[in-house]
């Protein structure tokens, strides 16, 4: 039978029901055993904490700022970098992308003493109606992925915790970049983007296609933590020559600007000081 836009699901089914049982295998253990392998220090990460999955704003601190890798971080599968950018102390880590990866991230930084985890990825735009480059402040996210099956009960939706996305919002009023607040369609499989499911996404309100969202909000609603995402809506999934500009810098200026006005909501929500 041919699945039509109507009939195409995006939210996956899962049989699981032990969403309030403990993990057995804890990201605080295994930091323990890669430090111990590596001889490591026990070090904390920065307060603030950015993932990059595109790796674009770490080169731009790299190539320009100077940034300085925190040798304490015992991730086995990335490095973490310490910036200092208009005052705020960020830890970066780039190239994470898609969701089980973000979110094996996600663990391992709030173990280590990260606070506010903000995530800015590209993405591929669903409505015409967006700006040909702007930033989406994602306040929901279909879950077309699978990481977040494992942190709440199935439904269409992961959704950012609202008081914090309101105050990430009213920071961003003055922002230089556009910047809208909606919804997004996470997805495990870019390649697999048929004009059938991208027609589904729309009609579920989604405005562009990323990769981490919903994973991302899914674990920091079980696990009580502050994440914000954004998408950088750079592409219509390169069906014509030309695509996947993110402007001046590869898009890192508007990244950086981006997270510090989100670190500005939500230090006024919470009064938080960060370290």
């Amino acid at each position: 039978m041919k699945h039509t836009s109507t009939d195409t699901t995006l939210a996956l089914n899962t049989s699981r029901d032990d969403f309030d049982e403990p993990s057995m295998f804890l990201p605080e253990n295994l930091l323990r055993e890669a430090r111990r392998q590596r001889a490591r220090p026990s070090e904390l990460v920065p307060a603030i904490c950015l993932l990059d999955p595109d790796g674009d704003v770490l080169r731009f601190l790299q190539e320009r700022q100077g940034v300085v890798q925190l040798s304490g971080w015992a991730c086995y599968h990335t490095d973490l970098w310490v910036a200092t950018f208009q005052g705020l102390q960020l830890g970066v880590i780039g190239c994470a992308v898609g969701a089980p990866f973000a979110v094996l991230v996600a663990e391992e930084l709030f173990a280590s003493g990260c606070e506010l985890l903000v995530s800015v990825t590209s993405a591929g735009r669903l409505v015409d109606h967006l700006p040909e480059s702007c930033m989406v402040l994602v306040d929901q996210a279909i879950r077309g992925e699978g990481a977040s099956q494992a942190y709440l009960p199935s439904a269409q939706f992961a959704c950012a915790e609202p008081e914090l996305v309101d105050s990430v919002y009213l920071a961003l009023e003055h922002a230089t970049f556009p910047v809208v607040r909606g919804t997004v369609w996470t997805t495990d499989a870019p390649f697999r983007e048929t004009a059938s499911a991208l027609n589904a996404a729309r009609e579920a309100g989604a405005l562009a296609v990323e990769m981490e969202a919903a994973a991302l909000y899914a674990f920091a609603r079980a696990r009580h933590r502050d994440v914000v995402c954004f998408a950088h809506v750079t592409n219509g999934m390169a069906v014509q020559e030309g695509d996947f500009e993110k402007g001046p810098s590869d898009g890192a200026l508007q990244a950086l600007e981006a997270v510090r006005m989100t670190v500005a909501g939500w230090q006024a929500r919470t009064g938080a000081a960060g370290r």
